[in-house]
């Protein structure tokens, strides 16, 4: 939960500046990250909604893991697209640790 909210507070400004951008410049070649951002979009409303306490993101991060094949980098793309997958992986270990 510490390591979470560490995390969380690390990432999550820049990746709600990030993934909308990388969604527009990427989904259309890369159309599996409309779904990145629906999810992260789920996960922003969760976080939000319950502060400090620990949001129930199970199925967020199992549906994540699936639509990026375990946060695999497209070998196409830009440093964003990169950095999103980066602090979205490391989010998802940072919950389960």
């Amino acid at each position: 939960m510490i390591r979470f909210n560490q995390v969380k507070e690390k990432h999550f400004e820049r990746l709600q500046q990030f993934v909308p951008i990388v969604d527009r410049v990427h989904g259309g070649s890369h159309p599996e990250f409309h779904d990145v951002r629906k999810l992260f979009d789920e996960i922003s409303i969760k976080v939000q909604k319950i502060g400090a306490e620990k949001p129930e993101l199970d199925n967020e991060f199992k549906e994540l893991r699936k639509v990026t094949n375990n946060y695999t980098v497209p070998s196409d793309v830009c440093e964003s697209y990169e950095a999103v997958y980066n602090m979205l992986s490391e989010l998802d270990e940072a919950y389960y640790a």
